[in-house]
């Protein structure tokens, strides 16, 4: 099947972009002797989790499901991490999970000797205190009135033995030179407990497979702090695994006026497309941002301005405003780009919207359909 025979909307995750990611991520990981896991909140297509294990050590998870995911789907090394865990999952979790990251003094207390009697290595995780990010606060775990991380002054004076590891998450879709900045804080703060630890992991928000970013930086960093402190280094990047990997493929199906006068965003009417941003891309809600789109320009750049937005009867259901060369007409398919990562483990049916198919791009350009949803997938959520 070729893509353009493909039913929309759709999520077209593409093989090549995907081993070319994974590549230099091995290459890292290689040369720096680090491990490197992917953080499934991210990236949960676990089609493809066999390609990933030839590359990569293991996932990271936030949650007991997404633990279950990683033991049952790749089964290399599982770790997880949560801003706080029950007792009816804890078992659980000790049995799937290799790595357990605990978020306070207390849940550590509570569950660090289980961890270490079932011979699973346990870690906390610490807040630097130092943001590195500009603009939006929500994806800022150092940001005043966090929860995520406990502070130099709430640990003990020495760590526990049942506590084996320190982890640090900072960073959303940054360089390294972040890293280095936040590696320094992290010295700064926690010097006592590193030299007490037998791994220390970095968190996410590492975007390594972009064009721009500065690998040799990322490799210091990892050496400084295996040659320094003896430790195993750990990274779980989402985003850098399949960055640029995917597309959603949407429909335009209706075009509309702007019924209160066309604005510049407008100027040339309003497409209704099949895919929705409330259902099917909502960090374009959350964040806000304007995803990239295939053969478009910004708002007035090219010859026709068209405001996209969702079929949805949620009013903001609203994506951006794109421009083109030709008019915009009923049918046109649209192509998002940048769309297999957050988006798709993300999706809802709010309305009763269809959840957009699932489809592996392979190298030789055939396309094979992994997930197709239907009513009952709705259904069976209410």
């Amino acid at each position: 099947m070729k893509k353009k025979e493909l039913q929309t909307p759709c999520f077209v995750v593409n093989e090549a972009a995907l081993k070319r990611n994974l590549s230099i991520l091995k290459g890292v990981r290689d040369r720096t002797g680090c491990k490197i896991l992917l953080a499934q909140k991210c990236f949960s297509m676990y089609h493809v989790y066999p390609l990933i294990g030839q590359y990569l050590d293991g996932v990271t998870a936030s949650g007991l499901y997404e633990a279950r995911l990683g033991y049952e789907e790749l089964g290399q090394e599982n770790h997880i991490f949560s801003p706080a865990y029950t007792e009816r999952e804890m078992k659980e979790i000790i049995d799937k999970c290799d790595h357990i990251i605990f978020n306070s003094v207390t849940q550590a207390e509570k569950f660090g000797k289980q961890v270490k009697q079932a011979k699973k290595s346990a870690g906390i995780r610490v807040n630097p205190q130092c943001s590195t990010q500009e603009g939006h606060a929500i994806y800022d775990p150092c940001a005043p009135g966090s929860r995520l991380g406990v502070l130099a002054e709430e640990l003990w004076e020495t760590l526990p033995e049942y506590i084996e590891g320190l982890h640090f998450h900072t960073l959303c879709e940054q360089n390294a030179d972040a890293l280095a900045t936040t590696i320094k804080a992290v010295e700064e703060k926690f010097a006592p407990y590193l030299r007490q630890v037998k791994w220390i992991n970095l968190g996410g928000g590492h975007h390594i497979t972009r064009e721009d970013y500065d690998i040799a930086l990322l490799e210091q960093c990892i050496r400084h702090l295996k040659e320094t402190y003896q430790v195993e280094v750990y990274l779980e990047p989402g985003e850098a695994v399949a960055l640029n990997a995917g597309e959603l493929v949407t429909t335009v199906i209706d075009l509309v006026h702007d019924r209160y006068g066309q604005t510049e965003r407008s100027k040339d009417g309003i497409a209704i497309l099949d895919a929705s941003a409330a259902c099917h891309m909502p960090d374009v809600l959350e964040m806000p941002y304007r995803p990239p789109l295939k053969d478009s320009g910004e708002t007035g750049e090219k010859a026709y301005t068209y405001l996209l937005a969702g079929p949805t009867c949620l009013a903001g259901d609203v994506i951006e405003s794109y421009s083109f060369d030709e008019p915009l007409r009923p049918g046109e398919r649209l192509y998002f780009q940048d769309m297999a990562i957050y988006t798709m483990v993300k999706t809802n049916t709010f309305n009763g919207m269809k959840l957009p198919d699932i489809v592996l791009e392979q190298e030789d350009g055939e396309c094979k359909m992994i997930r197709q949803f239907t009513y009952e997938d709705f259904k069976s959520r209410l």
